[in-house]
C-alpha cells in the first residue's frame, strides 16, 4: 500500500498564509505532519494555524519572518531549531517578482529576487539538513514555475531567478541523495491565487481587454482549458514529501494541465 503518512514528521512551509503555500500546509497537516508556518504577517499566520487539521493530535506552530532580510531569517530559524528540535520537511515557497520585460528590469530587482528566493531557500535548507541527516529522512520541495523549462513572456526577472533556484536544487539533490534526503521542484502553471489575479488585472490594464477576456485567454492556453486550483499543486508537493516518493529525487515536476510545450 502506498504510504502517504507523515505522522511524527515536521514540515516547515514558507509563504503559507495564502495560495499555494497555505494549501500545501493544509494537505501536509491532513497527512499527519506537524506544521511550522513561516511568513511575515503574524495575524494571518495565527489565522491559518488555527485552521490547520490535527488528525494525529499534532501541535502546529508559526515563525514570523520577512524574506527581504535574509540575515534575520537565519537567526530566527536557528533559534527556533535550538528551542524546538529538528524539522524533516522543507517547502520553499515565495511570491514571485514583479513582471515586465527583462530589458527594462533594474539591477536591484534581480538582487532582491535572488535574496528572496535562492538565498533564503539556502538559509533554510542549510539549517534543516543536519536534522534531516540525523533522522535519515528529509524532503526539500521548492515551489518554482514552469518557466524553468520554458521562459514566460513578460516575466524577465522571475525567469532568471527561478532558473537559478532549479539548478541550485538539482545540485543539492545530487549531494544529499545518499542521506535519504530528496530535493525536488514543483512547477505550477497558472494557478488561481492572489498573484494570478494581480497578473491578470495588470495585463487587462495594459491591453485594454477585460479581466474576463484575459482570464479566458490564460485558460485557453492550457490543454485542460482551465487554470489550476492551489489544492492541485499542494497534492503534488504532498506526495513528494511522503515516504511513497522515496526514490524520486532531483526532478522538475510541472503541474500545469499540460501547458508547457517541451518534454
Amino acid at each position: 500500500m502506498m504510504n502517504l503518512d507523515l505522522t511524527g514528521k515536521r514540515a516547515l512551509v514558507a509563504g503559507s498564509t495564502q495560495g499555494i503555500g497555505k494549501a500545501i500546509a493544509m494537505q501536509l497537516a491532513r497527512q499527519g505532519a506537524e506544521i511550522i508556518l513561516i511568513a511575515r504577517n503574524e495575524e494571518k499566520l495565527i489565522q491559518v494555524k488555527n485552521e490547520l487539521p490535527t488528525p494525529a493530535s499534532q501541535e502546529h506552530h508559526y515563525i514570523v519572518a520577512d524574506f527581504s532580510f535574509p540575515p534575520q531569517l537565519k537567526v530566527l530559524i536557528e533559534d527556533w531549531l535550538e528551542l524546538n528540535g529538528n524539522i524533516q520537511i522543507l517547502v520553499n515557497n515565495t511570491g514571485g517578482p514583479a513582471g515586465g520585460p527583462i530589458t527594462e528590469a533594474k539591477e536591484e530587482e534581480f538582487i532582491k529576487a535572488f535574496n528572496n528566493h535562492l538565498i533564503c531557500n539556502h538559509i533554510l535548507a542549510k539549517a534543516l539538513i543536519p536534522g534531516m541527516k540525523e533522522a535519515k529522512f528529509g524532503r526539500i520541495i521548492n515551489i518554482i514555475s514552469t518557466s524553468v523549462k520554458q521562459p514566460l513572456a513578460g516575466l524577465g526577472v522571475s525567469n532568471t531567478i527561478r532558473g537559478a533556484v532549479a539548478n541550485w536544487a538539482k545540485t543539492m539533490a545530487n549531494e544529499l541523495g545518499q542521506f535519504n534526503i530528496t530535493v525536488n521542484n514543483v512547477l505550477p502553471g497558472a494557478t488561481n491565487t492572489v498573484r494570478l489575479k494581480s497578473i491578470i488585472e495588470n495585463k487587462a490594464a495594459k491591453t485594454g481587454k477585460t479581466v474576463e477576456e484575459i482570464s479566458q485567454q490564460m485558460a485557453n492556453a492550457v490543454p485542460m482549458k482551465r487554470v489550476a486550483q492551489p489544492e492541485e499543486i499542494a497534492n503534488a508537493a504532498a506526495f513528494l514529501a511522503s515516504p511513497a516518493a522515496s526514490y524520486i529525487n532531483g526532478i522538475n515536476l510541472p503541474v500545469d494541465g499540460g501547458r508547457t510545450g517541451c518534454l
